[in-house]
Parts: C-alpha cells; structure tokens; sequence
C-alpha cells in the first residue's frame, strides 16, 4: 500500500521524531477508518440492531482514536479528552429503494493541542417530513463549539434536533388548540408569513428552548441548581450552534456564534452563516443598546470576557448576549458542490474558498483524491502517488473532513477543530 507523506511544517520546526509520530499517527487514522468501513469491528453491548454502533479501540501512544459509523442517525463527536488528538471521523452513504437518497457526508472531530475537547457534532439524516417541506425529509447537520466546559455543547448535541424537529410539527399542525375546539382554520399567525419566515420562527424557537435548557442544567447534570456544584458551573459555561437543514430544494442554515456554514458552487465559496463577533458593526450596536459594553483584550471581548457576541448559556452575560439566531434560506442549485460546517478551529487558519477548494478536490470523481486535495492544500507536488488512498476512508466526504482537520493543524490550529463535509451533488 503506498500513501502520500506531504509534509505541513518545514524541517526546522520538528524534529525526525516527530515526523515519525505524526505519520504514524495518519496511518493509524487511516487503518482504523478501513477496519470500521469494512465492517469488522464488533458491535458494543445492550445495543440492538438498527442503532448507532460505536467502536472504542484501545490507546495507543498516548492517543485515543474513536471511529464511529452510522446506520442512520447520529453521529456526535467526541468529548472525552485525552493527552493526545482525541479524533473522531465517520460517514453515511445510504440509497433505499422507493425513499429519497439520504445525504453523502464525513465529519471529523478533534481536541488539536487543547487539552479538553469542548466541539461537539451531530447529524440526523431525514431527522422528520414536515408538512413545511411538503413530506420531503429534511436532514439535520450540527456544530457545537463550546467554551468554559464542554457541558453546554453537549447538551445541544442531545436536544437541539428534538428541539428543531417538535418546533416543525407544529408548522402546519393540526392538532393546535384551534383544530382541537372543532375549526379547521390554521393558526393566524402563519396565515400571513412566508416559506422564510415559518422557518426563522421554527429556528428562533428552537433555540431558545436550547437556551433555557442550557441556562438552568449543571455541568454535573442536575436541573434546577438542586445540586452542591458551585453556581458559577452554570454561569460560566456556553457555546456556539451553527444548524443546516438539507431538503431537496432549500438549504436552512441557523447560526449563532463564530462557528460557520460555507456552500461550495461552481467553484465558488458562498458563506450561509455570518460570524457574531463583538466588533461587527451591527453587533456592536446591538450590545451597546443592551447596556453591555465591547473591550478590546486580546480581540473584540463582550465585558473583556467573551470573544463572541452570541452564544447559548453564558448566563452571566445575558442579555447582552443572545442565542437569537441569524438564519439564511439558500435554493440548491444543480451547480452545488459541497456543504462545510466546521468550528472556528477551521475558520481561524482556512479561508472559505481554501477549505472549498479542498473538498471539492476530495469529492471529484475521477481524481486520486487525497493526493489531488493535498497538492491542492499544500501548493506543491506530492511525493509519491497515492491512487487507493480514498478507499481507506468510508466516503470521499469522510476523507474531506479528515483533510481539511489536518490542514488546520498544519497552520498551527490551537482550538478544537470539528468539520461536517456533505456531497450536495450525491444528496
């Protein structure tokens, strides 16, 4: 088996050790890719046929690798730290006959040089067929990055999609309290809105039952500040939401913090989310107008503190700082290539168009795909082929993420990286 060895850094900055273990390191990534793509690692028990099985293989070196593969559903991202890349890579491509193909994707999730993995990832492919998408299923992808512990984006992982899919039910639902004293009238409210506006309204919502839920469970899991933990385990915690919708026509995306949504068309990078940094002009002005104010310490911080200006949680800086969503309704398009979700552990290195162009390398039929992205993502030739290199990852959308994650550990990342890469074209 040959592999392509490109380096990231140049050879002043390692040592021939450490390209040794960083090597091996992708090897091993890879290998356990192989293993679980084919099948043959063993079902974890208590769990039934027809749920996620996930695979926990012993620590090698230091490094805790989890692979993860889906049936169907979800596909959280790891949270347990570890002292070296806690990583986390997994991918569905599935096509039933007589139901809508359900998505192509691949996330990779990995702690990078924090100690503590705080990003959390979840996807729930034809999450519900509301009325609002006509029936058609609409496919739920999620990035969660948090900050002052990892309680908050995990409870997100958990909730956020229960949250989002109740909400859609009741779009268009005829069991409200209208139809239920004996009219068929539909609520006035959605009378009179558009396609745009029911699904701001269902996202609004959404999230702010999120919030609330965030804003009153404990870091240690208790409700209601019943517990002994001291209360700033819940004031101090947050985290960013960024939240895509994929239905046949439309792409919704739901942001709220600096993690971001990137479309690839044509060759073009189209941002569907903006980040919620506190020296945007619009959000300056927002915090002013609620009495907060905007210190520049190390960067644009809300109070000197936060380096976003929305987040879910965050008790001790409401209302200054919402979980009011901002969200963007995108008609897909045939020329659409590929959708990116990622944490600001990839935005901070890796430009838009960059991180486009590499997936869409990755995805391109017809390409040696890790060896035409890596040139692509490293400006220069690789030095050996590496023709069977995508088949060591479950999809070429698995492969993506794991380069695109590499990538920004090669640019010297120090935030946890966590990416979603969906083929739109398969999709």
């Amino acid at each position: 088996m040959t592999e392509i060895f490109t380096r990231m850094l140049s050879d002043e900055d390692e040592s021939p050790d450490k390209c040794r273990e960083r090597r091996r390191r992708r090897i091993e990534m890879r290998r356990l890719a192989a293993v679980s793509a084919a099948g043959s690692l063993p079902p974890m028990p208590n769990q039934s046929s027809g749920q996620n099985h996930a695979h926990i293989l012993p620590e090698s070196s230091g490094d805790t690798k989890r692979i993860r593969t889906a049936e169907k559903s979800d596909l959280p991202s790891a949270s347990s730290p570890s002292s070296g890349d806690d990583v986390e890579a997994s991918s569905s491509s599935k096509s039933h006959e007589g139901r809508a193909r359900e998505p192509v994707f691949g996330t990779m999730s990995v702690s990078g040089r924090l100690r503590e993995m705080e990003d959390a990832i979840s996807v729930r492919a034809s999450l519900c067929e509301p009325e609002i998408s006509r029936g058609q299923p609409v496919h739920y992808f999620a990035v969660f990055d948090g900050h002052g512990g990892p309680h908050v984006a995990a409870l997100c992982r958990e909730r956020m999609h229960v949250f989002v899919e109740e909400e859609l039910a009741r779009v268009y639902a005829t069991g409200d309290s209208e139809s239920r004293s004996g009219t068929d009238s539909r609520d006035s409210r959605e009378e009179g809105e558009g396609l745009e506006e029911k699904w701001r309204r269902v996202m609004k919502e959404s999230f702010e039952r999120m919030d609330e839920v965030a804003l009153s469970t404990c870091a240690c899991g208790s409700i209601g500040y019943k517990c002994g933990c001291h209360p700033m385990e819940v004031a101090l915690a947050g985290s960013t939401a960024v939240v895509a919708l994929l239905l046949p026509e439309y792409i919704i995306v739901a942001n709220c913090g600096d993690s971001r949504a990137v479309l690839s068309r044509g060759g073009t990078a189209i941002p569907l989310s903006q980040d919620h940094k506190p020296d945007r002009r619009d959000e300056r002005a927002r915090i002013e107008a609620a009495g907060g104010r905007v210190i520049f310490l190390n960067g644009a911080r809300v109070e000197g503190i936060l380096a976003m200006s929305r987040a879910i949680g965050d008790k001790y800086l409401k209302p200054v700082v919402t979980s009011e969503p901002e969200l963007t309704v995108t008609r897909r398009e045939p020329e659409d290539e590929c959708l990116i979700l990622a944490s600001d552990g990839l935005w901070d290195v890796l430009s838009n168009e960059l991180a486009c162009k590499v997936a869409w390398e990755c995805l391109r039929e017809g390409t040696p795909a890790a060896a035409a992205a890596a040139d692509c993502a490293l400006d220069s030739k690789p030095r050996r082929d590496d023709e069977g290199a995508e088949a060591l990852y479950p999809s070429r959308s698995a492969l993506a993420a794991a380069l695109l994650t590499r990538l920004a550990l090669g640019r010297k990342s120090y935030d946890n990286i966590s990416v979603i890469v969906v083929d739109l074209r398969k999709s």
